[in-house]
């Protein structure tokens, strides 16, 4: 839904109210008051990209505040985490006792679960992008200590970011669908990346963020292992993240997301035909099972991964009465059931 709204037309007594109402009904629900006595002009543009809602908004001197009664009567409503960028004038953000000083040019992120208040002094714009909260895959307790911290233009990470924003706000209202979900996806990789840069080397410790998002994925592999569509693109969509993030992320674990999920397939396969059976299923039944739907390169894999043919492998494995590899963990780089390490990387293709 695009949204164009300004008070151009509006009585000068209903400005600040009409202008109010439709923040509240495009964003979140918020409260807006004008300096007394002060003449009120306000405009809002806003666009989807994706599940990121990008919005512009241009007024006179005002203060926009979420408040606790606001945040109770709409218990529904999906917490958004909001980054605010200052294309001119001032602003100031308080939330949970910290307050912001944001100049021209900078930006803060704040989280619409919890009270806030923006202060404008004077005349501002503002680009503000809000997503759901819950589709960072980031502790609530990060957002937390990364809502009401402001970024300068001229700071590492601020000096990257803040002109892609730009640019993505000038741009919003002309992204074919496609491109606005992508775009999208990246604006959530940057925020992720930014919260992180926000909350100290904490955010990368593999108990936290990362490891709990990483954890996520690999559960979600397990459960899908026998479907022959999983793939790099699948595991991102289901996890609401982009392909990149997902592949950046297993490559903190040593292995691509393709090569990952390979190998579990192998080590499933190579448990389910050692075991003994009067009704064993065949080869080509074991290797549908677990999602490869070419027989001979569900050969090849196995032969290169365990050093013989899977029927050589499960004559072997049941005249020994032996039970296959042991339980599945697939750790990066792990071989079970004989083969080198170094067979078992060259076994795998390029991921899908």
């Amino acid at each position: 839904m695009n949204v164009l709204v300004t008070t151009a037309s509006v009585p000068d007594e209903e400005k600040a109210a009409f202008w109010g109402e439709a923040v509240s009904r495009t964003l979140v629900p918020v409260e807006v008051a004008p300096p007394a006595g002060r003449p009120f002009e306000g405009s809002l543009e806003s666009h989807r990209l994706g599940y990121v809602r990008v919005s512009t908004l241009a007024a006179d001197a005002t203060r926009v505040s979420r408040t606790p009664g606001l945040i109770a009567r709409s218990p529904q409503a999906e917490p958004q985490v909001g980054v605010g960028v200052q294309v001119s004038g001032r602003a100031v953000l308080v939330q949970d006792g910290r307050r912001a000083e944001v100049a021209e040019g900078g930006l803060v992120l704040y989280d619409t679960a919890r009270p806030y208040f923006f202060d404008y002094p004077e005349r501002f714009r503002s680009h503000v992008f809000q997503v759901p909260r819950r589709l960072l895959a980031v502790p609530e307790s990060d957002i937390r200590q990364a809502a009401g911290t402001a970024v300068t233009p001229t700071e590492g990470f601020g000096a990257v970011l803040l002109p892609f924003l730009g640019r993505l706000a000038a741009s919003a209202h002309s992204c074919p669908a496609s491109v606005g979900d992508r775009l999208g996806g990246s604006f959530a990789d940057l925020l992720i990346t930014l919260i992180a840069h926000l909350t100290g080397p904490t955010a990368t410790d593999p108990h936290t963020s990362n490891g709990h998002l990483v954890r996520r994925v690999r559960d979600h592999i397990d459960r899908h292992l026998g479907d022959p569509e999983l793939s790099p693109e699948i595991i991102a969509q289901a996890h609401h993240i982009s392909v990149r993030y997902l592949h950046r992320l297993f490559e903190s674990e040593g292995v691509t997301v393709g090569r990952f999920i390979q190998q579990c397939r192998l080590e499933a396969c190579a448990r389910e035909l050692a075991r003994r059976s009067r009704t064993a299923p065949t080869v080509s039944a074991v290797a549908q099972r677990w999602g490869f739907v070419n027989p001979a390169h569900f050969s090849r894999a196995f032969r290169a991964a365990y050093g013989m043919s899977p029927s050589d492998w499960r004559a072997r494995r049941t005249s020994e009465g032996a039970a296959g590899p042991p339980g599945r963990a697939c750790p990066p780089g792990a071989v079970r059931g004989g083969a080198s390490g170094s067979a078992f990387s060259a076994a795998w293709p390029a991921d899908r």
